[in-house]
């Protein structure tokens, strides 16, 4: 069905490709958005589940849920005024929601989803995809920085701070993460690192089994790059009111907003691909039928699995200090992602592992 949509759209010439393309990005961008929106009911339901009260139940409420409750808040911040305060810079403080929201969107375009007999199921299937992903996620600091600088506010300048330095303790300790996987794979490209955790041991090959402290670092790191509790000091109402957004209101406030669960889904999703298998079937190998069978399915139902962890990190524990978050990137994930390189580096060399090898 596929193959037959792009033939249509490719023989109108140059105005097809773009179509396609462009086709192509709102039929990731558009679930994207939707998702965001879905989450944030699923989070609040979640965690009003664990303290043992309800949650949203009366907008829209199929079953006792508030189904249309996310996407009542999205138009209630849509239709807010937008306030810009006035010591702050206009251009850069309308321009850093932007920012933040660019990255955490075209990452996407890297994002595998499966393959099939025309190839991999990805808008950019790149070869350098790892090294691409790192370089656009680590732009989305600069709107969070420019945000808190912009606002003129010295609560906002100083979530902004935190938020930087955050960013550059933890990006350090998930990139070497993700070496150990470049190692084990022996590729950057997303679909060929998925490939290559393929074998008749069903999970066993799958890189979290070896690389299982580097599946810690990277997920705990994904964590805090996107500001989520235990990692919250950057915006943490309990100090600093609501951190480097909190001027901000109305649509950009959603933007911001929209940034933060696109990245927490977006590290859901490279969590499974990098180190769970990806679309590939735990039971590959062990049985037969439908659940031996590889699919999007399964990558879609790992990576909730990671987005439910998000919530379940937010409503078990409390707010770290910020010297605790700053000793546990620099000294601690640090040391054991070098080490562990080092250990991955002379597996793969002497073909120890039970990998896709």
């Amino acid at each position: 069905m596929i193959d037959i949509i792009r033939e249509f759209f490719l023989q109108f010439g140059l105005i097809g490709d773009l179509a396609w393309l462009l086709l192509k990005i709102l039929v990731i961008m558009m679930p994207v958005i939707i998702a965001v929106a879905f989450y944030t009911l699923f989070e609040r339901k979640i965690i009003g589940w664990m303290h043992v009260r309800q949650g949203p139940q009366y907008v829209g409420g199929v079953f006792g849920i508030g189904v249309i409750q996310a996407f009542a808040d999205v138009f209630k911040m849509l239709f807010k005024e937008l306030i810009t305060p006035d010591k702050a810079s206009p251009f850069l403080y309308r321009l850093a929601p932007l920012i933040a929201l660019a990255p955490a969107l075209a990452a996407w375009a890297l994002i595998p989803f499966g393959e099939n007999d025309s190839g991999p199921l990805v808008l950019s299937d790149i070869n350098a995809g790892v090294l691409m992903l790192l370089a656009l996620t680590s732009m989305g600091v600069y709107g969070i920085i420019l945000g808190g600088w912009a606002s003129n506010s010295k609560y906002a300048v100083m979530g902004a701070l935190r938020a930087a330095s955050q960013v550059i303790s933890y990006e350090i300790a998930m990139g070497f993460a993700l070496v150990g996987v470049l190692v084990a794979a022996g590729s950057m490209n997303l679909t060929e690192i998925v490939n290559a955790q393929a074998g008749d041991a069903g999970f066993l090959e799958w890189f979290f089994v070896p690389l299982f402290p580097l599946f810690l670092v990277y997920f705990i790191s994904g964590t805090a790059e996107t500001n989520r509790a235990p990692f919250d000091v950057a915006e943490g109402e309990s100090e600093i009111v609501a951190g480097f957004h909190v001027e901000y209101s109305g649509s950009a406030f959603a933007i911001f907003f929209l940034a933060e669960y696109a990245n927490m889904i977006l590290v859901s999703f490279l969590t499974a691909l990098l180190f769970m298998g990806g679309w590939l079937s735990p039971f590959q190998g062990w049985l037969s039928g439908p659940l031996a069978a590889s699919g999007i399915w399964w990558l879609f139902l790992k990576a909730l699995f990671f987005a439910f962890c998000f919530v379940w990190f937010r409503a078990s524990f409390p707010r770290y200090r910020y010297d605790q978050i700053m000793r546990l990137g620099w000294k601690v994930f640090i040391p054991i992602t070098i080490a562990w390189i080092f250990f991955t580096a002379v597996a793969a060399y002497n073909n120890w592992f039970i990998l896709g090898a």
